[in-house]
């Protein structure tokens, strides 16, 4: 009868063989990322221009292009809450030159949305760099009779259902941020959607409903021109932007935070000296000064982790909105 046990000259062989395929794969990244990039890059923003995803978007490819002397293509693949271009860039060669820019919809959606099939907001791509953050404001209109956090809480629990807060819509994060502050406070509000930020800002500007959690950008300008009052912010700790409100967690609403993060992921199996390379030098570009003047002007903080730390903190995020969605009985519409 022949031998099934393999020789051990097999054995070493095999071995030998499979550490050389191994050291031939590593020395092939490294090349690969020594010449990285020797193409354009595309930058994948999954929601139309203008928005805060855009704007962060744009001032880092802007600053990339520069030192990599290559071009970052911003391409908008807006639609479905950023599902379109987040799949769009999942199924993108793991090559470095597709990026995409995520924010906190990126771990809202597995909530909202059924991603069976399309994508994993994890495992589907690599992180690489966390880039910045800005709070939502919590702001009344002036003739709501509450001139802080403390009073606001105290309204609402008298009067259960009376007080309403006006959002961009059903699942966006000035949605979230109301039902999340609910739960936090203890108390219960009316949720009315409307169809942008914009129309919900009028909304309580003109005393239509009584308050909302806006955007830092585009709320400090009406507050500052007296047709919104800020009664806190969704950091946890005071913006400089404004640094007479305090945090909604200061004011007395313990634990609550509401930021609306970004940063870069790259397509899953992109290699290790690729994401290290991008990793620096994103954030050298946080530290120029053009950079971080935008960021302060935008009221948005720099966030500085590492690939895993950046990781961590989606999951952790992930976890957090789970809770709210399936508590608030959130569908998307």
């Amino acid at each position: 009868m022949p031998s099934t046990t393999t020789p051990n000259y097999l054995r070493l062989r095999r071995a030998a063989t499979s550490r050389l395929f191994a050291l031939a794969t590593l020395l092939a990244a490294s090349a690969a990322a020594q010449s990285y990039p020797a193409k354009p890059i595309r930058m994948i923003i999954p929601f139309p221009p203008g928005g805060g995803s855009d704007v962060t978007g744009r001032v880092v490819a802007a600053a990339l292009s520069e030192r990599f002397g290559r071009q970052v293509i911003v391409d908008n693949r807006g639609g479905a809450g950023g599902i379109i271009g987040s799949e769009l860039a999942a199924n993108a060669p793991p090559d470095g030159y597709t990026l995409l820019l995520v924010s906190l919809a990126h771990t809202v959606n597995p909530w909202l949305y059924d991603l069976k099939g399309r994508y994993h907001p994890i495992n589907s791509y690599t992180p690489v760099v966390a880039i910045a953050a800005s709070p939502v404001v919590l702001a009344v209109n002036p003739g709501v009779p509450v001139h802080s956090v403390a009073e606001l809480v105290s309204v609402a629990k008298a009067q259960p259902g009376k007080l309403q807060y006006a959002s961009a819509g059903i699942g966006s994060v000035t949605h979230l941020a109301g039902e999340l502050f609910k739960f936090t406070a203890k108390i219960d509000m009316l949720h009315v959607p409307f169809k942008g930020a914009g129309a919900a800002m009028l909304d309580v500007m003109s005393g239509q409903t009584n308050l909302f959690f806006g955007g830092l950008l585009a709320t400090v300008s009406q507050v500052r021109a007296g047709r919104l009052r800020a009664l806190g912010v969704g950091s946890l700790k005071r913006n400089p932007i404004l640094p007479d409100v305090p945090s909604i967690a200061e004011a007395g609403v313990a634990g609550y935070e509401t930021v609306n993060w970004f940063g870069l992921l790259a397509p899953a199996g992109t290699p290790a000296a690729i994401v290290e390379h991008l990793h620096r030098e994103i954030s050298t570009v946080q530290n120029l000064p053009e950079v971080q003047k935008q960021f302060d002007a935008d009221g948005a903080t720099v966030l500085r982790m590492t690939p895993a730390a950046f990781r961590a903190y989606m999951v952790t995020d992930m976890n957090k909105w789970e809770r709210v969605v399936k508590e608030g009985g959130i569908k998307a519409q």
